[in-house]
């Protein structure tokens, strides 16, 4: 690495370690702050400030048998110089986007932990200042792998993060706001030396071949930034410190595996989840009864146990025999079945089922006001499409009472929302909100892919003109010690509890919309991604061809008869104030009497809703009556509503009334208003543009022929 590149100082009590990141620096300062986490590191790129800090507890809880490792991304108003709205004036509940970007730090960071540590770990991730030419997110994911290496909580890092665009064909490492703004990849990987462990993308319908490329190119620059934080942990990295491990005792292990392996083989050996839960409850029954003597601690770690063995089976298939739990081959997708039209009086609905996966979405269609208004420290305030998933305890069989959204719900809605974004219609092309929710049925395996083709049936029933259909798929993985690997399209929920990925796309038959890759393990070589991408872009082109087109193989030509119809128009701004009125009694007045809702932009763009075209048609006509301005020279027709001794006043427009002088009034001299026209008659009329008063002028006499 060049020195230009890379620069340390110390200073007293602190070093900070300087290195060029897509040519803006990224500095990381470490001994100055938190000094009583285990691991602590302030990290600024360009203006963005992270405050990261790693701990961990002393000793495991008990009964635990997962690693509880919590990672919260915590956005701070005062970053971006704004006090909180609300009555409290300050942070609540973290934003949807602190969320996704905790789950995007999470999914690299969790694998690389020892599978046996169950001492609880958080990772705070602060956000200090934002430059919103440099991520934040990037930066606290660098900030993340800095604070976990050079403490000493276990940890097999470090990682790396890099976002990449595509600006006018060309890739772009971590690209500015600017060029954010007319990227068509929105595309973030997390990788170590030797291995992709985190890809997360939007895109405007990008194709594989140059999702590849980005990954790859993406892979060579964080190698580089590897080095430096390398560099950082030979300097001030701590010795890491030892816990009590808490895998299962093999010997115990091996005995109740063999006492029931033939037992759960069967149980396993169907593509019914309702019986495979119901064989399998009396053989961990008959394993209590068996050794709870032997082993006094067997209904603690049972659950586990359970698991682990299962898990032995599944992966022997796989691996071994080629053999999947439903008997399926490794390319070979679920059944299939796609519906619309589902539910009366909804704007759209559509139902998406593969196997025993089921997703009904509902579209509702909204004026724009109806737009969600976003708090936060992103430049984005707002956002005209909102996709929710709801995964109800039923749709697993399980009894349990509803929540608020979690993580892994506002995830799913995410991940669906930017999957439809690039093929949804401008607001100019077609000027509603819109809001998906998809409700989780029946759930066995890839919820998240099964509602972004839920959504897509169901956009498509609400009569919104999609530029092309969206389908989504997971591609999962099973690895062995000796290197090899297989990989099997459309995963069910066996085959990603016991897998080692869970690789999402979604996409047209043109491209890739969104990508979202789940690990279990230290990462993915090149060779893997190729074939994921190659697999699932077959997957989704069999599920748009042969399931969505066929349920409805274009969008309705018409909105539903309960949704607000809907048209916009522009005027000059300089207009608003007119339409508006004094304390708004123009624009309430035109309401009450249409029954439209009218919601007017700042650069002129007017949206006007109702159920009745009629309603709809008269408030545009009102509007349009209010911001005409007459175009000088132009004809108009005219009729006379009073006469004065100098001439006609005419109403040439609804609202507008001008002056034919008695000189304008024909080409003959006239004597008297009286012997042209009287009051009701109809003429045609030039408008000759406003006099020195502002008075309209128009002229009879220049428009006879």
């Amino acid at each position: 690495m060049s020195e230009k590149m890379f620069e340390m100082k110390t200073f007293d009590g602190y070093k900070t370690y300087t290195y060029e990141l897509a040519g803006r620096p990224l500095v990381i300062e470490t001994g100055k702050m938190a000094g009583l986490a285990n691991g602590s590191a302030l990290v600024r790129y360009g203006d963005t400030a992270i405050l990261a800090c790693a701990t961990a507890s002393a000793k495991p809880r008990d009964g635990i048998d997962f690693l509880p490792l919590s990672v919260d991304y915590e956005e701070r108003m005062y970053a971006v110089g704004r006090i909180p709205g609300g009555y409290l004036k300050r942070e609540g509940r973290p934003s949807e986007k602190a969320i996704l970007t905790s789950r995007v730090i999470d999914r690299p960071v969790r694998p690389l932990f020892p599978k046996d540590l169950r001492n609880d770990v958080n990772l705070s991730l602060t956000v200090l200042s934002v430059d919103h030419d440099c991520s934040p997110e990037i930066t606290a994911m660098i900030g993340a792998s800095v604070a976990l290496s050079i403490s000493d909580i276990p940890w097999n890092g470090p990682i790396g993060g890099l976002f990449i665009g595509q600006v006018n064909g060309k890739f772009v490492v971590n690209p500015t706001a600017a060029e954010r703004a007319v990227s068509t990849l929105e595309l973030t990987v997390a990788a170590s030396e030797k291995k992709v462990v985190m890809i997360e993308a939007g895109a405007k319908e990008v194709s594989d071949e140059d999702m590849y490329d980005a990954i790859m190119l993406a892979h060579e620059e964080i190698k580089k930034l590897l080095v430096f934080i390398n560099t950082i942990i030979a300097e001030v990295g701590k010795p890491k410190f030892a816990y009590p491990s808490c895998e299962l005792d093999h010997d115990m292990f091996d005995e109740i595996f063999a006492f029931c392996e033939k037992d759960v083989m069967f149980a396993l050996d169907t593509d019914d989840k309702t019986v495979r839960d119901a064989r399998l409850q009396p053989i961990t029954d008959r394993i209590a009864e068996t050794f709870t003597e032997k082993y006094p601690d067997l209904d603690v770690i049972l659950p586990e146990l359970i698991y682990k063995i299962q898990k032995k089976i599944v992966r022997r298939w796989l691996l071994e025999d080629g053999k999947r739990v439903d008997g399926r081959r490794m390319d070979q997708i679920r059944p299939l079945t796609a519906e619309v039209g589902l539910i009366n009086r909804v704007h759209g609905s559509g139902m998406f089922t593969r196997g025993q996966t089921q997703v009904m979405t509902i579209a509702t269609l909204g004026p724009i006001s109806d737009c969600q208004m976003l708090d936060g420290i992103d430049e984005e305030t707002s956002k005209r499409y909102m996709h929710h998933y709801n995964m109800p305890g039923y749709s697993t069989g399980e009894a349990k009472a509803s929540r608020s959204p979690g993580r892994r719900e506002i995830g799913h809605g995410a991940l669906a929302e930017r999957s439809l974004i690039p093929v949804l219609p401008s607001v100019e092309e077609f000027p509603y909100a819109l809001r998906l929710v998809s409700e989780v049925i029946s759930s066995n395996g890839s919820t998240s892919q099964a509602s972004v083709c839920g959504s897509t049936l169901a956009l498509m029933d609400a009569g919104v003109p999609i530029k092309a259909p969206v389908a989504g798929i997971s591609c999962g993985l099973i690895t062995a010690e000796n290197g090899t690997w297989t990989t099997m399209i459309d995963i069910q929920g066996l085959e990603d509890f016991y897998g080692d990925m869970d690789f999402k796309v979604a996409g047209t038959h043109k491209g890739i919309t969104s990508i979202q890759m789940d690990l279990k393990i230290d990462g993915l070589t090149p060779e893997i991604i190729k074939a994921a991408l190659e697999s699932t872009h077959k997957g989704r082109d069999e599920i748009i061809d042969k399931v969505i087109l066929a349920a409805i193989p274009a969008p309705r030509a018409e909105v539903s008869e309960y949704a607000p119809k809907m048209i916009s128009m522009k005027i000059n701004p300089d207009k608003i104030r007119e339409v508006i009125g004094s304390g708004g009694k123009v624009i309430q007045k035109i309401v009450a009497d249409t029954g439209a809702k009218i919601d007017i932009e700042d650069d002129g763009s007017v949206f006007i809703s109702a159920v009745d075209k009629n309603s709809i048609e008269a408030a545009r006509q009102i509007i349009a009556n209010i911001v005409f301005e007459p175009e000088v020279g132009a004809i108009y027709n005219a009729k006379v509503t009073r006469i004065i001794p100098i001439g006609a006043f005419v109403e040439f427009a609804p609202g507008r009334e001008g002056l034919v002088h008695i000189s304008k009034l024909d080409k003959k001299r006239v004597e008297k208003v009286e012997d042209v026209c009287q009051v009701g008659d109809e003429m045609l009329v030039k408008y000759l543009g406003t006099d020195e008063k502002g008075r309209m002028n128009l002229s009879r006499k220049d428009a006879l022929h």
